[in-house]
């Protein structure tokens, strides 16, 4: 089985990408999402996260309270790094048990933002970037939550640059909107699957 990752920059149009692979039949895993569920059900997570923003990080129902932590992440580097260092290594781990599951795959898809900037590219064996202009990313993702083009910056500021991302890419996917999306999956999901018969012999 091939581990494959898929990453692009913020607005780039990773899910809508993936829903694709989906559909021919390829197991995805959502790492931010994942992120997502295991701080909130994971017991040890949930202790750490509340021992680095205090307890009443989650209320009553036991959501976390994503604008507080936000708001402090961004401001406090060395914060966002503790907080990285509770929540990658549990995903990593996550992902590892998921891949299990679908060995008998060809190969199995990983989506992360953040692949090259947690390391996590080391535990896959193909990487897929999703790039798009600049403008047209800000746009999506300003329609999408319902933001500004500043917050939007500051978020791309976090991440690789898209030269960095694709120059470390085995393949990618121009999601610029004039590019036809499903011919270059297709075209990747063709190469994969012929590369994962010959590895099977």
């Amino acid at each position: 089985m091939i581990k494959v990752g898929i990453t692009g920059g913020i607005g780039s149009g990773k899910t809508t990408v993936c829903k694709i692979f989906e559909i021919l039949g390829i197991p995805v895993y959502n790492a931010d999402e994942r992120a997502k569920e295991l701080i909130a059900t994971d017991k040890s997570i949930i202790k750490q996260v509340k021992q680095l923003f205090g307890n009443d990080v989650y209320d009553e129902d036991g959501k976390l309270d994503k604008k507080r932590v936000a708001s402090v992440i961004f401001n406090f580097p060395e914060i966002l790094n503790k907080y990285n260092k509770i929540v990658h290594p549990a995903v990593f781990k996550d992902a590892e048990k998921w891949m299990q599951r679908y060995s008998n795959s060809d190969y199995v898809i990983k989506e992360a933002a953040l692949l090259f900037e947690t390391g996590s590219n080391k535990q896959l064996d193909k990487i897929i970037c999703v790039t798009a202009p600049l403008e047209l990313r800000i746009a999506r993702v300003i329609e999408r939550d319902h933001t500004t083009a500043e917050a939007v910056k500051d978020r791309i500021a976090n991440q690789w640059s898209e030269e960095e991302k694709i120059n470390a890419s085995d393949f990618i996917i121009h999601n610029d909107g004039s590019t036809p999306l499903i011919r270059q999956v297709l075209q990747i999901h063709e190469k994969l699957t012929s590369l994962a018969k010959m590895q099977q012999g």
